[in-house]
């Protein structure tokens, strides 16, 4: 049966949300601002998560960008293999900022005929980059560990290697929590894959400890030792951010956002049961699709207005949801509503 988009005369889009708030503050904010439903509004939120993404990028190029500095001086004066694999490491993350800039400010342009979901994908492709240039970190912290093995030298100023390395671990460290708690609140898979980058270099910052101590022991072994068991903490962070930019990539999503979603649908006045709910990220917002059964005596005006009203609950009960589209179908009069889901629907709203 053909569906049927809806369209108020006065040029709103009833479907269109921003992203959704719960407990106290989001009905707080109903008293004193009425909830919109203007295509621009949605538009509007997801700037302001991509201006959130960019501040936070920013700030943390600039305090990266002055840890990597400090440690390449005292790299420079003492000659430490494995301070130079986390100066390096470092500063690759520092650099990780660009792409993810990049892609903030493409997700910021409208949809169009071509990229009808928008740009907010480019986010995934620099999630691919930042993948990469901490495998291609680890594979030069491996082989400056090697040469130094095969090639053993004695490092000075030990005092300023083991400064260089707690100024590495606070920077770094900040810096995780900072990026992991944005990436988390605006919904950036990349932004808090690079966060747990940035926790892992503030580790291997640590580590260099290590390698201060050995060498002061006479230990020549020591430093490049520590340099190898930087390159392993850093291909368990590649591994754990190319699962989860592989999983946005396949769109997996949380299976407690679709269970979060059945209910709010359930919860909805004249909802008899529900189908197949579909979710994927583009960017950090989530866009939505959800087939519910209704009873078979509505009008068509009616279960318009039911479809709006099952949207407006999915976009309030899940977080980051901007969109939804909500397909209607009916059961068989004196049936089982089960049976309607074997048919695609007649009404939909999105």
């Amino acid at each position: 049966m053909a569906g049927i988009r809806h369209t108020h005369p006065n040029g709103h889009h009833h479907h269109d949300h921003g992203p959704a708030r719960g407990g106290w503050r989001h009905r707080l904010a109903h008293l004193l601002r009425p909830h919109s439903h203007k295509s621009g509004d949605k538009v509007d939120a997801a700037m302001e998560t991509s201006r959130e993404g960019m501040r936070t990028l920013w700030i943390s190029l600039v305090v990266l960008g002055a840890t990597t500095a400090v440690q390449a001086v005292i790299v420079a004066l003492s000659d430490s293999v494995a301070l130079l694999g986390d100066t390096v490491h470092n500063a690759a993350d520092a650099l990780t900022a660009v792409p993810l800039g990049v892609a903030f400010l493409l997700g910021r342009r409208a949809a169009n005929r071509r990229y009808t979901y928008g740009y907010g994908r480019a986010e995934d492709l620099a999630g691919v980059l930042i993948v990469a240039t901490i495998a291609a970190s680890a594979g030069l912290a491996a082989w400056m560990a090697v040469d130094r093995l095969l090639h053993p030298r004695d490092i000075t100023h030990l005092w300023a290697v083991s400064a260089a390395a707690l100024v590495g671990f606070v920077g770094n460290e900040w810096v995780a929590r900072y990026r992991i708690r944005t990436g988390r609140r605006i919904g950036s898979a990349a932004l808090v894959a690079d966060g747990l980058h940035a926790r892992t270099d503030g580790f291997t910052s640590l580590a260099v400890l290590l390698g201060a101590g050995g060498a002061a022991l006479g230990l020549r072994w020591a430093d490049p030792v520590v340099g190898l068991l930087i390159t392993v903490a850093i291909l368990l962070v590649l591994a754990d951010a190319a699962r989860e930019v592989c999983r946005r990539l396949m769109d997996s999503v949380d299976p407690d956002l679709v269970e979060t979603a059945e209910t709010a649908l359930r919860g909805v006045d004249g909802v008899l049961d529900t189908g197949q709910i579909r979710m994927r990220w583009i960017g950090h917002a989530l866009r939505a699709e959800a087939d519910i059964v209704v009873d078979p005596q509505l009008t068509v005006v009616q279960a318009h207005s039911l479809a709006v009203a099952a949207e407006h609950a999915l976009i309030h009960a899940v977080p980051r949801l901007t969109a939804a589209t909500v397909h209607i179908d009916h059961s068989p009069v004196g049936g089982d509503p089960h049976a309607a889901l074997t048919h695609h629907g007649a009404v939909s709203a999105g």
